[in-house]
């Protein structure tokens, strides 16, 4: 399937944020769904409390009834303590498994005082009864360590060599020259999960067309071949969509392609959409995204078609 054949048929807006608890007021960002048995997943958001920091939420969700059967009050992780490295709040990328655990990967947000917001990457453990841990009190890789102004959403995976590889953002300067910063997706490498060394690899950007990327979701083919929907923003001034990049005999698409997903005509979608996560069901494939708001109004599912 090449890219101009994708098309996703949007199945509606499955999840709207009730604010019951005052660590998720507002928002359902980021939604990351986990299999709980043969039809439910365990989808996990993040929501925020008055003062914007974003904690951990889930519910869970019947794929063959298409309902939330679910929807759990308290937070699964709050806020990190203050002085923390996450204390403003977390927005979280994949689950991957190194051994026998399995983590969760996520931003951490810092707002110094007097100072620009910048992002750095954590990782929860995810427990066998699917509550989250903190992997340690500092962040799994630093600014410093990435030689990068801002980090942001991580996405693990095996590498087809062997060990792991992470595409995660990276900022490289906060204003392009047309008021929007030019953050890009980088890949790094691991032998064993640990230990990340920075690789030459980057996804096709440009400015005015594609230049600020975040939460990158990947579906790999037997083949060989991955394909890469994201969150981007043109530099235009236009709000967030949804982007596609195929990696096909070692080179990456242009971005944004034709994902085959936009903003609706009207309604929770029709000003933006953005943060999708592509995972599979029943040899099918579908993918949950935010629409505006950076996930103020909810979670949207969408089935792919071929």
């Amino acid at each position: 399937m090449t890219a101009s054949e994708y098309s996703w048929i949007k199945k509606g807006r499955i999840f709207v944020p009730k604010g019951r608890h005052p660590k998720l007021f507002s928002h359902a960002a980021n939604p990351l769904a986990m299999p709980l048995s043969k039809d439910v997943f365990r989808i996990y958001y993040c929501g925020r409390d008055a003062k914007k920091r974003s904690s951990v939420g889930a519910f869970d969700y019947d794929m063959k009834t298409g309902r939330v059967i679910e929807d759990y009050e308290e937070p699964i992780f709050s806020t990190g303590r203050p002085g923390s490295f996450c204390e403003s709040g977390v927005s979280i990328g994949n689950c991957y498994r190194v051994g026998t655990k399995t983590y969760m990967s996520f931003m951490a947000w810092q707002v110094p005082k007097n100072a620009h917001w910048y992002g750095e990457i954590g990782r929860f453990i995810v427990n066998d009864d699917m509550t989250l841990s903190l992997d340690q009190d500092e962040p799994f890789i630093s600014c410093q360590a990435f030689n990068s102004i801002s980090l942001s959403y991580p996405w693990v995976q095996p590498a087809d060599q062997g060990g792991f590889e992470m595409w995660y953002g990276t900022t490289e300067t906060w204003n392009a020259g047309n008021n929007e910063m030019l953050h890009v997706l980088r890949r790094a490498i691991s032998s064993d999960g640990q230990v990340w060394e920075q690789t030459d690899d980057v996804l096709p950007f440009a400015l005015g067309s594609a230049q600020a990327f975040s939460r990158p979701a990947i579906l790999k083919g037997q083949d060989g071949t991955q394909n890469m929907w994201f969150s981007y923003r043109s530099g235009s001034g236009t709000s967030y969509r949804i982007g596609h990049s195929r990696f096909s005999d070692g080179i990456w698409s242009q971005t944004p392609g034709r994902p085959g997903i936009d903003v609706s005509q009207t309604g929770w979608d029709s000003e933006m959409i953005e943060y999708p996560y592509v995972f599979e069901y029943q040899d099918k494939i579908f993918m949950l995204y935010n629409g505006n708001g950076y996930g103020e109004t909810g979670i949207g599912l969408a089935e792919l078609q071929r």
